[in-house]
């Protein structure tokens, strides 16, 4: 195999410092390809050996890669309140069919500062009676933060689940003013 064919599948990862904890950061060349909150321990193993088995490389450690070093620089500044949109290529191949369709959904139609619905969200990809769905795909979302899965809630105003734990999305949307910010 020759250097270029092991570039295209090289993996590289980092875990980076957030106000809701170590957060994994992992590329591909063609873009962000996972993130993965609690980044420490059996988790960061976990999340290791399953981006390993799912994209065919051992991922490999390296925060000085440029797409990893901008995606440190933009995650910093969004906990910082100075970012309001991620601009990173995204490497969507975690994720497939109506779970992908929802995300961009998302990704490109929920603006920082603002939610919606689970419902509302169906209706937008043309699943008007798929909110549990749209939940499914918030719960599978690869991207958590960069593609904001925090900014859905129930339509009831209830906060509803998140992946990275409830005190995670609160702070998520603490920062994007959505919620007051946590006293203590």
């Amino acid at each position: 195999m020759n250097s270029d064919v092991r570039q295209e599948q090289r993996v590289v990862w980092t875990v980076v410092a957030t106000d809701i904890g170590p957060l994994l950061l992992a590329a591909t060349p063609e873009g962000l390809v996972n993130v993965v909150f609690h980044a420490t321990g059996e988790v960061l193993d976990r999340a290791l050996e399953r981006l390993a088995s799912r994209l065919g490389t051992a991922p490999v450690k390296d925060a000085g890669s440029p797409l990893l070093a901008e995606a440190i620089r933009q995650v910093a500044a969004y906990f910082a309140g100075e970012r309001r949109d991620f601009e990173l290529p995204l490497d969507w191949s975690l994720i497939s069919g109506f779970n992908r369709q929802v995300l961009r959904e998302l990704a490109s139609g929920v603006p920082y500062g603002s939610v919606v619905g689970y419902g509302d969200l169906a209706r937008r990809v043309g699943q008007p009676g798929a909110a549990q769905a749209v939940g499914t795909a918030m719960g599978a979302n690869p991207l958590p933060v960069v593609v904001p899965c925090h900014r859905v809630v129930e339509s009831d105003g209830g906060i509803g689940g998140f992946g990275g734990g409830l005190e995670a999305k609160r702070t998520l949307l603490a920062i994007e003013g959505v919620l007051p910010q946590p006293l203590f």
